[in-house]
């Protein structure tokens, strides 16, 4: 995956204000064969988007010419179902830097947080109001400052704090997979190693 610093993401959302969709939704199993992590995004929620003819369905949301952005705003319980990692290669793929609902699959949160897409958890309440919001105002935008976890509806100042495992934020601010961590570390590893074939 694209290595991409996260720091403040400002930008307007694509709602998806439905509930228990889960990774066949987002990616169907017949698209899993591909042996890159790119080009996912192509067929991102592609029964939603396409019939069955592969005729644009333009009362899906991702074909509405109004709504735009890096921020998916989804329902409750987003991504269950299968364990695949490539629901979430498919959003980041497609251009979404964070996807935002009220409570997420746990798999796909660790997956997520493994491929550089951010996770934020809000209250129900305030997603519903971001919900309506971008009903009326398609335009309505976002602020997400992942150093002070704090999640932000600029028109309506609306503002939560949201939570993220500390070493998986280091991650993000940094641009790092595991990989990358763990060499950024090399000389801190090494020392050890000699100080423990010392002792």
């Amino acid at each position: 995956m694209a290595k991409v610093k996260f720091d403040i993401l400002e930008s307007t959302c694509i709602p998806l204000p439905l509930e228990n969709v889960d990774t066949d939704q987002i990616i169907p199993a017949r698209f899993l064969s591909a042996t890159s992590r790119e080009g996912f995004g192509d067929n991102l929620f592609r029964d939603w988007r396409y019939d069955k003819n592969g005729e644009t369905n333009k009362g899906f949301v991702l074909n509405n010419p109004l709504y735009g952005g890096k921020i998916l705003v989804a329902g409750k319980n987003f991504g269950c179902g299968s364990s695949r990692e490539h629901a979430v290669w498919a959003i980041f793929d497609y251009g979404f830097r964070a996807v935002v609902s009220s409570f997420f699959a746990d798999i796909f949160m660790n997956n997520s947080l493994n491929n550089g897409l951010l996770p934020v958890v809000i209250p129900e309440e305030l997603l519903k109001k971001l919900h309506e919001l971008l009903r009326q105002e398609p335009k309505t935008t976002i602020k997400i400052d992942l150093e002070k976890q704090a999640f932000t509806i600029l028109s309506s100042g609306d503002s939560v704090r949201f939570a993220i495992n500390p070493y998986k934020k280091e991650c993000l601010l940094k641009g790092l997979d595991d990989i990358d961590y763990l060499l950024s570390m090399k000389d801190k590893i090494s020392q050890y190693e000699n100080t423990k074939s010392i002792v």
